[in-house]
């Protein structure tokens, strides 16, 4: 098969894995090697650096030839899709070639199980070893470790790669072992494990030697499948938090089903992704993550999943009626991020700015609060930022309204970025 075959073929099959992104990367430039991750690269919009620049990532797979039958994967063992396979060799001259001509600056590689996760790996090495060693490539580069693998290879894989994620997919033990039979809940968290254990082990090393080898520097992420099985969204953000907690992940992904089979234990190929299910999933995990709510605070037995109507966070202020209105010109940080409308960046800007003196309503407009969602839960020295005091149903009517004016209008989901199968 001819490369660009390949390519064409492997870069299409890389499309559905979500878990990219050159976050926490702060490689800069170092003489004698080529690439950096320094702002003096420019791309297009594919992925974030830690800076918040936009960067060119290449997306592909080592293989699509995937030796086992997880039966939401369109790469599966018994499925009729083209196959393709790069040599190591092959595939780090392609990627040194597209960074020379300037189209990408970085790498995002993940790959099917080629034989066995250890055959897989040792190929995924080889090509990062021949980037790295002989064409000296200082970029960035995130490598998908397979579960099943052995430590060691996981160690070197780690020391060639800024970030590694390892794929949860599916939320359940139940749903994996009925979808997915040749993986195990222990194999996937295994690897996880021991990437957290020695990125700590790799900066305490840095700390007494700054020549001391690097293991995944940016950390690691993983992805999870949603709409594919039953679980809730509450099940879903609960082991969100885990994974934050227990394997101090940089971030974890989520990938609104895109039905590419017909299986009895799947949805229909007719059924729409859960777009705007998986939006509001990352919002909430964006609140655990920046904003101090916990799991248990957004979803319980009696809402185990999200509001379509409205955000997680107006969802929980709409819930707690006791927690407000909040004073703009007392109230801490961490209550302040409690309301609707108040980002990270807004909640600093009033602290500061109250210094010089009491706020008002057009002051918490100019700092950034988004006043049509925030109106209804602060005060401004004692006064309502709105001059009416509406009913329960008033508030929640206005603010579907804000949202549903916030959301593309086609049936109220984001947009996605390729034309979904089926």
């Amino acid at each position: 098969m001819e490369l660009l075959d390949k390519l064409t073929v492997l870069a299409d099959a890389a499309k559905y894995d979500a878990a990219c992104t050159s976050s926490g990367a702060r490689r800069g430039h170092v003489d004698g090697m080529i690439g950096s991750t320094s702002s003096a690269l420019a791309g297009c919009c594919h992925t974030f650096s830690a800076d918040g620049r936009c960067v060119t990532l290449l997306k592909v797979l080592l293989s699509n030839d995937c030796a086992y039958e997880c039966q939401y994967c369109v790469n599966r063992r018994s499925n009729d899709v083209p196959r393709a396979t790069f040599e190591p060799r092959e595939l780090a001259e392609l990627t040194i070639g597209f960074y020379r001509r300037n189209y990408i600056e970085g790498l995002f590689l993940s790959s099917a199980v080629l034989g066995s996760p250890d055959r897989t790996t040792e190929r995924m090495i080889e090509a990062l070893r021949v980037l790295r060693e002989e064409y000296r490539f200082n970029g960035y580069i995130h490598a998908k470790a397979i579960p099943g693998t052995s430590a060691e290879l996981v160690t070197r894989l780690g020391l060639l790669a800024d970030r590694l994620s390892v794929n949860i997919e599916l939320p359940s033990e139940a749903s994996l072992k009925r979808l997915a039979p040749n993986k195990t809940r222990g194999a996937i968290l295994a690897p996880m494990r021991q990437i957290r254990d020695q990125v700590i082990e790799s900066r305490a090393e840095l700390v007494k030697y700054r020549s001391a080898p690097r293991f995944a520097p940016a950390g690691q992420s993983t992805q999870l499948i949603v709409g594919a099985t039953g679980e809730s969204d509450r099940h879903i953000l609960n082991l969100t938090e885990s994974l934050y907690g227990q394997y101090r992940l940089k971030r974890v992904f989520y990938s609104a089903y895109v039905p590419v089979v017909e299986n009895t234990l799947l949805p229909s190929l007719d059924t729409k992704p859960p777009l705007l299910r998986e939006h509001r999933l990352y919002q909430a995990d964006w609140l655990l993550r920046f904003y101090g709510f916990r799991a248990e605070e957004l979803l319980d037995e009696a809402q185990p999943d999200f509001d379509p109507r409205l955000d997680p966070k107006c969802c929980w202020a709409m819930r707690h009626p006791e927690f407000f209105p909040v004073e703009a010109n007392r109230a801490d940080y961490e209550t302040l991020l409690r309301v609707p409308g108040v980002g990270v960046v807004s909640a600093k800007r009033i602290l500061v700015a109250r210094r010089t003196g009491p706020l008002h309503a057009e002051d918490l407009r100019r700092l950034g609060v988004v006043m049509k969602r925030a109106q209804y839960f602060l005060t401004c020295s004692g006064r309502l930022a709105t001059p009416l005091r509406l009913s329960y149903a008033g508030v929640l009517a206005n603010l579907m309204a804000v949202e549903r004016a916030a959301l593309p209008a086609e049936q109220g989901e984001q947009l996605s970025l390729f034309e979904h199968a089926g």
